[in-house]
């Protein structure tokens, strides 16, 4: 069975890079497509408390018969308990419905600058949960550089991963230099621009010429260039197809030709401006 390379966070802490996304997927269909997705070889599961999957991601862990210390899981904490003691409660949730003793990563899910909640004062009670030992990293997601640069300034801990919407479509570079400079390992997420870039036929006629699928092209780029990125699907043959990553190459002309795809086109919300906290 292939194996993923691993990346060294910078606490020292190894993660996959090629991890399984669980967003959108319903709780009844979760456990049977991360059970799949281990089955294929993959060992890094990134769900968030607001996907309400939790729960059956524990389930499919503690199901597969793999050892607990081979799967690496991230979860993120919902938007909605920004506030110190509401974020130490949510993590104690999170272990509780996942049913470890600790989690490999954490992170604040979106900054919410526009919210009557610092996203300091979360990230000071991020370093509280690391350093209470029950998560081996801690991180964010969806932050720009003038956000982190405020965590610089004010707080003890550098985030271990930037999790942050990344795609030929949106590549994002500004702030994966940013990360990089800084010893701060970028994440892809939306890494197909919800299938929009599957089409594209500058990366048709790549996964053409290679006897690749459009999507293995494209999450290959996403490897070269040293992110992480973690594609979904509940359908095995592509849960098997987008794994399969590491026995081929894209030269530095293909590369370039997906990298100049780039057109600032985002899937998501803008991280200055998202403001969305459950009722």
């Amino acid at each position: 069975m292939a194996t993923a390379p691993t990346i060294h966070l910078n606490n020292g802490v190894q993660i996959p890079q090629l991890g399984f996304g669980v967003y959108q997927i319903p709780p009844e269909q979760t456990v049977e497509a991360v059970r799949s997705a281990l089955e294929v070889g993959y060992r890094h599961i990134d769900t968030a408390e607001m996907y309400g999957n939790e729960k059956e991601v524990g389930q499919a862990v503690r199901e597969s018969g793999i050892d607990r210390s081979e799967v690496f899981v991230t979860s993120k904490l919902n938007n909605g308990f920004h506030r110190r003691d509401d974020a130490l409660r949510a993590f104690d949730r999170t272990l509780a419905d996942l049913g470890f003793d600790q989690l490999d990563l954490f992170l604040i899910h979106w900054p919410l600058p526009t919210i009557d909640v610092d996203y300091v004062e979360t990230w000071k009670a991020m370093e509280e949960i690391y350093a209470g030992g029950r998560c081996r990293a801690i991180g964010v997601s969806n932050f720009n550089p003038h956000h982190l640069r405020r965590l610089f300034a004010e707080t003890e801990v550098r985030p271990a991963v930037n999790q942050i919407e990344v795609h030929p479509y949106l590549a994002n570079d500004e702030v994966r230099a940013f990360d990089a400079d800084h010893e701060i390992v970028t994440e892809a997420w939306s890494p197909i621009a919800q299938g929009k870039v599957l089409d594209d036929p500058a990366v048709t006629t790549i996964a053409e010429t290679l006897g690749k699928t459009p999507a293995q092209v494209v999450l290959r780029w996403h490897v070269q260039r040293g992110d992480v990125v973690f594609p979904k699907s509940v359908t095995r043959e592509r849960v098997e197809q987008n794994f399969a990553l590491f026995d081929f190459e894209l030269d530095a002309g293909q590369m370039a030709t997906i990298t100049g795809l780039d057109r600032g086109e985002r899937t998501g919300p803008d991280p200055d401006t998202f403001d969305y906290v459950p009722s």
